[in-house]
């Protein structure tokens, strides 16, 4: 006769815990309404610069993966691999998992079924708004490894597994681990850190030791600075681990 009582209290201690946390929410940096702004304002940031993140493929003003040069060859889905996808380097699980919209059905749809997930907090968070439509966190990817690294964290990978022709990105599905070519590690190192300093993303203590040294191996170079700079101006803030 007990069970329910407890389940009611321990749901809404859960609740007033995850409403305490976000009570400290940090303020909104910047300008952006919403992750469909966003994608719309992308293609002016990588203007004159379209080149896919994981593999350095060129790519076309309709987002269509010229793959000949780089050599990406799809793993198993050739139609996601023909185009680009706008990637979160910090995945939306990592900066969404622990809010109170993530984890409880606070959202309803038009026939009154209650969900949770990405899709309600992009609903009803602004915080989470925020930041999953930062235009700093934002890349474009070709889409089966957009697809393919969801959200597991970036590592090195003992062995160099290829599994996408010349592109130099490895899975390791048994340890959920993913490592980048070295050419944007650091820039992977730098997202981190401003989304750590800016949201209060945490890092663990093994992560952060690798980005400092991907930071380091990997410094930052012009068109950082200049991607830096146009998302300053439509955004209205900067990185300052690149500046």
């Amino acid at each position: 006769m007990g069970k329910p009582g407890f389940i009611v209290l321990t749901l809404s201690l859960l609740m007033t815990i995850s409403a305490i946390a976000q009570a400290a929410d940090p303020q909104i940096p910047h300008r952006i309404a919403s992750f469909s702004e966003a994608k719309k304002l992308l293609p002016k940031v990588f203007e004159g610069h379209r080149t896919t993140f994981y593999c350095g493929c060129s790519y076309t003003k309709h987002k269509e993966v010229r793959s000949g040069a780089c050599g990406y060859q799809p793993r198993k889905n050739p139609k996601r691999g023909s185009r680009i996808e706008w990637e979160h380097v910090v995945p939306a699980h990592a900066f969404g998992h622990t809010r109170q919209c993530w984890q409880e059905p606070i959202c309803t749809t038009q026939k009154g079924k209650a969900y949770k997930g990405r899709r309600c907090c992009a609903k009803v968070d602004p915080v989470f708004e925020a930041m999953e439509s930062d235009l700093h966190n934002l890349v474009p990817a070709v889409g089966e490894l957009n697809g393919d690294r969801s959200n597991l964290s970036f590592s090195m990978v003992s062995g160099e597994p290829r599994a996408y022709g010349a592109c130099d990105f490895e899975i390791d599905w048994d340890t959920d681990r993913v490592e980048p070519r070295p050419e944007v590690r650091g820039d992977i190192a730098r997202t981190y850190f401003y989304m750590n300093a800016t949201y209060g993303l945490p890092i663990s203590k093994k992560q952060r030791r690798l980005f400092e040294v991907w930071n380091r191996e990997d410094p930052v170079d012009d068109w950082e600075r200049e991607r830096n700079r146009r998302i300053e101006r439509m955004q209205g803030n900067a990185n300052p681990f690149i500046q």
